[in-house]
C-alpha cells in the first residue's frame, strides 16, 4: 500500500516514447512541474498529451512543447501560448480542441469505466459535424480534420456522442497526500487534477506535503488512493516554487478626508 517513490525521476522512469499522458493543471495552477521536468530530463519524445492547455510562459508542459517532445495535444485552450499556436499552424503539432466541459467529462468518464456519453455541447458546430483542423500543412491548408460524430435525439433535443479518455500515465499535483495515494488539492489547483488522475492507467502525483495514513480526514479526501499508483513528496523549495502568470496590483488611492 505504500506508494511513495523516492524521486520524480524514478516515478517517470517507465514513461516510454509515444506514451499518452493526462496532465492536471490550469494555466499555472496545480501544474505538476517537477514530474514534467523529470520527464524532460529523460528526453522522452513523441508524447500525446491530454490537458486543458499546454503550459504557460516557460513552465509546465511548455517545457516539453518547446523541446519538440509533444506530438499531439487534446485540450481546450491555446490562450497566449505563442509557441503552441506556432507549432499548430506550422503543421508540427496535431491538436484536438474540444469544449472545456466535454474535456473534463471525457477524462472523468474514462476513469469511471464509461466508454462514451452524450452531451449537447458542440451540437450544430464543427465539433459534432467534423472538419475541425487537427493538423495544418504549414501553408494554411488542412491535412487532417476531425471526423463527424454520432448525433442522437433524446426528448426532442440533439446530443453528440463523445468518447471517454484513457491514457497510459497521468501526472498531477496535490497540496497533500498520504502513502496510500489519497490526495487533497488546494482551492483552484483542484481544477483538472482529479480527473486527469482518474483517466491515467498509472497516475503519478507530486505532493507538497506527505502525511502518514490517517493524517487526512476521510471526509477531506478529494481523490481516493485507488486512482493513484505513485506518490512523490516534494522538497519545501519545490513546493514553494509557484509562479504567477499575471501579477496584478491596484494603484494606491489617496487618503480620504472627512469634512467636519
Amino acid at each position: 500500500m505504500d506508494k511513495v517513490v523516492t524521486t520524480a525521476t524514478d516515478a517517470v522512469a517507465d514513461v516510454a516514447e509515444g506514451a499518452t499522458l493526462a496532465v492536471g493543471g490550469f494555466g499555472l495552477s496545480g501544474v505538476p512541474n517537477v514530474l514534467i521536468q523529470a520527464l524532460y530530463e529523460r528526453g522522452v519524445a513523441g508524447l500525446s498529451v491530454v490537458s486543458n492547455n499546454c503550459g504557460a510562459m516557460d513552465s509546465g508542459l511548455a517545457v516539453l512543447l518547446a523541446a519538440g517532445r509533444i506530438a499531439r495535444v487534446t485540450g481546450s485552450y491555446i490562450g497566449a501560448n505563442k509557441e503552441f499556436a506556432r507549432q499548430y499552424l506550422a503543421g508540427e503539432l496535431e491538436v484536438e480542441l474540444i469544449p472545456q466541459g466535454t474535456l473534463a467529462e471525457r477524462l472523468r468518464a474514462g476513469g469511471a469505466g464509461i466508454p462514451a456519453f452524450y452531451t449537447p455541447a458542440g451540437v450544430g458546430t464543427l465539433v459534432a459535424e467534423g472538419g475541425l483542423p487537427w493538423r495544418y500543412d504549414g501553408q494554411g491548408g488542412v491535412t487532417l480534420a476531425s471526423p463527424p460524430k454520432e448525433i442522437r435525439e433524446f426528448d426532442g433535443v440533439e446530443y453528440v456522442l463523445e468518447r471517454g479518455i484513457r491514457t497510459d500515465f497521468a501526472l498531477v499535483r496535490a497540496a497533500k497526500g498520504d502513502r496510500h495515494g489519497n490526495l487533497v488539492f488546494a482551492k483552484s489547483s483542484r481544477n483538472f487534477n482529479p480527473l486527469a488522475a482518474m483517466a491515467g492507467r498509472v497516475a503519478i502525483a507530486e505532493v507538497e506535503e506527505l502525511v502518514e495514513p490517517g493524517g487526512i480526514d476521510p471526509h477531506a479526501v478529494h481523490l481516493p488512493g485507488v486512482f493513484v499508483q505513485r506518490v512523490v513528496a516534494l522538497t519545501p523549495e519545490q513546493a514553494a516554487d509557484k509562479k504567477i502568470e499575471r501579477r496584478t496590483v491596484s494603484a494606491p488611492t489617496a487618503p480620504r478626508t472627512v469634512s467636519a
